[in-house]
């Protein structure tokens, strides 16, 4: 055994996503890291090990504009440009790449810690150090640092380092949440093992092993559905341990399930009622169980079913989510009752800050499935592209800990608004706060553009007339006001029998700037349809709101008449269509619950889509001067610059009175964070990148000539966030009092997209 002493300014303990992303985050802000997994691979719950999907505040493609960037949103768009089969082995690369990327990370892995050195009185311990047992490498470990980061999920390094915890449900009374049981437990979600299929391409039988589990003689097939052409995820319902200590109960739990799955593939191929399974073959049966849930840290603030369905706007939220409330019946697969029960929040919910730190640890930091929340708001938090967004806020408050000689209270009760300048200056998972950075030059400088979208516009061309999108429901737009909607043309067609029709509009405001759903009437108006057609038709609305925000036209269902559907995405826009019966599930196996706004108001299976319209008067939604100082992702409007379309060449400029010294550039450019994206692909999009990310581009400055310099080129872009130091021609800092950020082209969309274009006088 060889023992060794490392030091570090951070010690990151678990490498899942969580881990992963505060490890990456830290070291980005200059410090050394240590990033500490027990298993050989990256990634948790999400790696090649154990195949989960990484699922998060999307909801499947419930949420809007909801996924995640920052650290977690390169992951996705990197694994969609790498790996669009999802391939779990080369998702595996994707996250490890990202780590070896940053050289001020230490990566152990197969390096389990099991000691720590803490010391103070129970209500203000300090940890000194944690050790682990590197396996197969017969190394024993002790990590210091200044801040510790619990990511293990289980919450050990946080235990024994003496910090308060809970495992299993609050009372109903100590929360006030509706979804308490009565009385406290320690019921806990299960823990669950997948399974892949292969189609050789000829019959393949299967002889069970003797532990697998006969299903006659459990509620399982009278209560759950077995399919062949499920994606392995979609048996996330193989669930059990819920009664049991997920921990120490690890072992019996997985033997139980493993011998479910080998019950359920021999009923799937050996009781003949699944003819199309003859070819297929078991490819591959995790071995490690997927927790759900152990210990939860109590913090600063306890997190509850309030905080997530009320979205709760907490002034030091540092991340977002927007998976449902999502909690599991105790008996897990072997319950009577579904697998799940689910609410979601009526758009995005905020976590703050103090639920990520520990109430009586003063150096001790969380993030993942184990931060300050209730049970049920735990339903909610637990996923892990939610998990990863947690890790990057965490990460990047470890290191302003540090930086700052501060503890994870003082930086949270006494600088929340560095955390808030740092994350956005990452362009992190957070949704409604302005980038107010005082030191983005950017801000005071004079921003105008080639040219802007004015006109909010959707029109058929002579060629391609659209689609009739019959009125045998609700349908609805959703377009953003600045400064105002006096009126919205409708291209519609009118009924067949020769009767002109009067059609309901109604204008809704959305409430909260970050939702987009219907969710408090303005007014009402009608218009009358000609028959035949299609005819435009006009809606006058008189909508001029305080500051700018998103409203909702909505059409009532209307016997004979349609409006025309058009196959294009129109910038700040989204059609919707109310729910009809019959219409899928975001999961066939879980049953919807009646009044949820974002399950009412579907955007599903019209994305990329647009009901044929026109707005007046002319919009500012995107002006220049929206990629300077405002929100980085689309709040109460896009909150972005586009160029009008068609542009070539197409420039963002910034002018100073006098000249400035420039040493960074830093660039956030669209994604399309209403696409959908999974490592896993339960959902596919055609796109290795999305159209809309600025492909090609220059950054020019100004000589006191007039003379415009090429400081850089960047051709073949794929990230959304980019950061270019600014030397001059010397070496040195660049004196100029003109910037120009120059697009030359976009991964296929027509018009140039900003969404933030910043400058430092240095790093």
């Amino acid at each position: 055994m060889r023992e060794e002493q490392a030091h570090y300014d951070i010690a990151v303990i678990g490498g899942g996503l969580a881990g992963t992303c505060a490890a990456i985050a830290a070291a980005r802000l200059g410090r050394r890291v240590a990033l500490v997994n027990n298993r050989p691979v990256l990634g948790g719950n999400a790696s090649s090990e154990i195949r989960v999907w990484v699922c998060g505040a999307t909801a499947h493609g419930v949420h809007r504009w909801a996924r995640e960037t920052g650290i977690m949103g390169e992951l996705y768009t990197e694994n969609q440009y790498r790996n669009p089969e999802g391939n779990p082995y080369y998702w595996d690369q994707v996250v490890l790449d990202a780590v070896r990327a940053e050289p001020r990370i230490d990566l152990y892995l197969n390096t389990d810690v099991r000691e720590v050195d803490a010391d103070g009185p129970a209500d203000r311990r300090e940890v000194r150090s944690c050790t682990g047992w590197m396996m197969g490498s017969e190394r024993r470990i002790t990590f210091h640092a200044r801040q510790f980061l619990d990511c293990t999920g289980d919450g050990l390094l946080g235990h024994l380092a003496g910090a308060r915890h809970r495992i299993g449900r609050e009372a109903r009374g100590e929360f006030d949440e509706p979804w308490a049981p009565p009385e406290a437990d320690g019921a806990l979600l299960g823990s669950t093992i997948l399974f892949h299929t292969r189609d050789t391409g000829r019959p393949v039988k299967f002889v069970p092993p003797a532990h697998a589990k006969d299903l006659s003689t459990t509620p399982i097939l009278r209560n759950r559905i077995l399919r062949t052409g499920d994606n392995g995820c979609d048996y996330w319902w193989i669930e059990w341990g819920g009664e049991l200590d997920t921990v120490h109960d690890n072992e019996r739990i997985r033997d139980e399930l493993q011998s479910v799955i080998m019950g359920i593939w021999d009923h799937i191929k050996n009781s003949g009622q699944f003819p199309d399974a003859a070819d297929l073959t078991l490819e591959w049966v995790g071995s490690l169980p997927g927790k759900r849930e152990y210990r939860r840290f109590l913090g600063d603030h306890v997190l509850t079913q309030q905080d997530i369905l009320q979205q709760r706007p907490f002034e030091d939220r540092v991340a977002f989510g927007g998976w449902s409330v999502d909690l599991h019946p105790v008996q897990g697969m072997y319950a009577d009752e579904p697998g799940a029960r689910q609410r979601y929040a009526d758009g995005v919910f905020h976590i703050p800050l103090r639920s990520l730190y520990s109430a009586n640890v003063t150096n001790l930091l969380f993030a993942g499935r184990n931060i300050s929340a209730t049970h049920i708001a735990f339903g909610a938090t637990r996923v892990m592209a939610t998990c990863a967004t947690l890790g990057e806020a965490a990460g990047t408050a470890a290191a302003l800990c540090v930086t700052e000689n501060l503890t994870p209270r003082q930086l949270a009760t006494e600088r929340p608004d560095l955390v808030r300048r740092t994350l956005l200056r990452q362009d992190a998972s957070v949704i409604g706060v302005a980038d107010e950075d005082p030191d983005d030059l950017a801000r005071a400088a004079r921003v105008s553009a080639s040219s802007s979208l004015v006109r909010l516009a959707a029109e058929p061309a002579p060629d391609a007339p659209g689609t009739p999108y019959p009125l045998t429901r609700d349908l609805a737009l959703l377009l953003p006001v600045d400064p105002a909607l006096d009126t919205v043309d409708l291209l519609v067609h009118g009924a067949p029998d020769g009767r002109a029709r009067d059609l309901t509009v109604e204008l809704w405001g959305t409430g909260r700037p970050e939702n987009a759903v219907p969710a408090e009437k303005l007014l009402t108006t009608t218009v009358t349809v000609p028959p035949g057609g299609p005819h435009w038709v006009t809606a006058r609305l008189d909508h001029r709101p305080d500051t700018p925000r998103n409203a909702i036209v909505i059409v009532r269902a209307c016997p004979d008449t349609a409006l025309v559907l058009l196959p294009e995405r129109t910038d700040g826009v989204l059609a919707l269509r109310s729910k009809a019966e019959g219409d899928a599930a975001v999961d066939h196996d879980i049953p919807e619950e009646e009044g949820q706004l974002v399950l009412e108001w579907q955007a599903r299976g019209l994305r990329r889509q647009t009901f044929a319209f026109r707005a007046a008067p002319d919009t500012a939604a995107f002006h220049p001067g929206r990629a300077v100082g405002g929100y980085q992702r689309p709040y109460g409007g896009p909150n972005m610059w586009s160029s009008a379309p068609d542009g070539e060449r197409e420039w963002l400029r910034l002018d100073w009175d006098t000249e400035r010294e420039l040493a960074e550039v830093r660039l956030v450019f669209d994604d399309d964070v209403d696409e959908y994206l999974n490592n896993l692909h339960r959902h596919r999009t055609p796109y290795e990148v999305m159209p809309e990310l600025v492909r090609d581009y220059r950054i020019q400055w100004r000589d006191t000539g007039g003379i415009w310099h090429t400081a850089l080129t960047v051709r073949d872009n794929r990230r959304r966030h980019r950061v270019h130091p600014l030397p001059s021609a010397d070496g040195g800092p660049l004196r100029t009092d003109g910037l120009r950020l120059v697009v030359d082209a976009t991964h296929g969309a027509p018009r140039a997209h900003v969404i933030a274009f910043k400058a430092y006088a240095g790093a």
